[in-house]
């Protein structure tokens, strides 16, 4: 079994002898992403069978450039924020690892099983990886890496660009709280493609004999 990285309970210094997460509020970090989360999943209507892409720099929410402060702290923090959410509505999550990796995903193995991802072989850390995928693969029962997924929905904490593992349509979600400490948030949930010529229908309800079925049924 590879042996997985021991996180620290702050992020390191920095080469400026101060630690990248100085200064964030920890605790409001996880409430906002909590916040975020919930109205997404209310949104798409995420649940046991549906897959969300989480993109997250922690340097942004730190506010510094993407790639620079990376903070094992705030993973942390924003880990705790979504699983929280996750544990009430049962949806599975796809951690993104940063563009060394060619953001491919950390997810549990029972999640690349159940939508028949295909894994790679690698372990993330804070260098080629990032924070995010580095505390989510610590925190994971059985963590894998898989190099795609076609999600149902995805959060972006700090532009670091999810739309590559998002399923087509993407809709945006304008969530309420738009900063995750100094980080950009958006979100987005997705729908079936449309199809048909002029005599296509669209929506359930249009059609006499047949009921609305999901809220968010375009």
């Amino acid at each position: 079994m590879t042996e997985r990285p021991t996180l620290p309970e702050r992020g390191g210094a920095n080469a400026t002898g101060a630690a990248p997460d100085a200064g964030v509020d920890l605790a409001d970090v996880t409430a906002r992403t909590q916040t975020v989360l919930e109205e997404l999943q209310r949104a798409a209507g995420l649940g046991p069978n549906h897959l969300l892409v989480v993109g997250c720099s922690t340097s942004e929410v730190a506010g510094k450039p993407i790639g620079t402060a990376g903070s094992l702290a705030i993973a942390a923090a924003i880990w705790e924020g979504v699983e929280a959410v996750r544990r009430r509505h049962g949806f599975h999550v796809a951690w993104q690892c940063c563009e060394h990796l060619n953001r491919a995903l950390v997810v549990e193995r029972e999640t690349m099983e159940r939508f028949g991802l295909e894994e790679v072989t690698v372990v993330p850390h804070p260098k080629a990886g990032g924070s995010m995928a580095t505390v989510a693969y610590e925190r994971m029962r059985d963590p894998v890496v898989v190099e795609a997924v076609r999600a149902h929905a995805g959060v972006d904490i700090g532009d670091t660009l999810i739309g590559m593992h998002l399923r087509p349509v993407a809709v945006p979600v304008r969530p309420s709280v738009r900063q995750i400490g100094q980080a950009h948030v958006t979100m987005a949930r997705t729908r079936p493609k449309l199809i048909g010529g002029e005599r296509a229908v669209y929506r359930r309800q249009d059609v006499p004999h047949l009921a609305p079925a999901h809220p968010n049924e375009v």
